[in-house]
């Protein structure tokens, strides 16, 4: 989810931005002390979550959202209690009180994901038919995420993640999501160059650093290994290790 930020407070704007570098699915597209400079930039932008200040000189968060034509999601954040009510009439996602704690924010932004998923699944309907395709060179993957189509060549996928009905593909340059199931993109997928080893994950080998017994590396990012799974992934693993003839 894109999402920006707006406080005219720097230290409130610094501790929501480490906040976001932190969460996987969350990328941000800009951080905002005026809320008039911000109206601007969602006038040619396309966001789907925002952190707001209630309570700001000049114009108050709900001026602000009064202002918008069309309304991403939104999450406010401020230091006075008494708003929390008022912020509801807006449909907003959730309400934090400052001064936020991650364990906090993480809960608002997990609803946000949910509420953008049903989002999507309306805008999508139901069926995952065309959200996928793959290249018959086996050199790329063309992944649709929402109106727009990404073009992933393989080497660059580390690994994709489950959440529901959809998957994240993880690139070192980006997160795509995409309304795609796990058995739907298993056959999709270059056998010997991506393996299921969870009933989350599907990893790139050619990105593997590290093999455990209950996990394995894929730069720096731990992923589990499924009982389920554990017996054929490494029984594939000892065959890529044998000499050939």
């Amino acid at each position: 989810m894109k999402c920006l930020l707006i406080d005219d407070e720097p230290k409130a704007l610094e501790i929501l931005r480490r906040y976001v570098e932190r969460v996987h699915f969350l990328e941000l597209a800009g951080t905002f002390r005026d809320p008039v400079k911000a109206l601007g930039f969602l006038a040619e932008n396309s966001i789907d979550l925002v952190f707001i200040d209630v309570n700001m000189p000049g114009m108050s968060g709900i001026q602000f959202l009064n202002a918008l034509h069309t309304r991403p999601l939104i999450i406010f954040t401020t230091a006075y209690s008494e708003y929390a009510v008022r912020s509801y009439d807006y449909d907003a996602v959730d309400y934090l009180l400052k001064p936020i704690e991650f364990e906090r924010f993480m809960r608002a932004v997990n609803k946000a994901l949910e509420q953008h998923l049903q989002r999507e699944k309306l805008e999508q309907g139901r069926h995952m038919n065309g959200t996928v395709q793959g290249d018959e060179s086996g050199d790329y993957i063309v992944v649709k995420s929402g109106t727009d189509y990404h073009k992933l060549q393989m080497d660059e996928i580390l690994y994709i993640e489950a959440a529901g009905n959809y998957a994240f593909f993880v690139t070192q340059k980006a997160n795509v999501m995409s309304l795609s199931s796990m058995k739907e993109l298993g056959s999709l997928l270059p056998p010997g160059r991506f393996y299921r080893v969870h009933k989350s994950y599907i990893v790139n080998f050619r990105h593997v650093s590290k093999i455990e017994k209950d996990q394995i590396e894929v730069l720096g990012k731990l992923i589990p290994i499924g009982e389920v799974y554990r017996d054929a992934f490494l029984k594939a693993i000892q065959l890529r290790s044998k000499p050939g003839p």
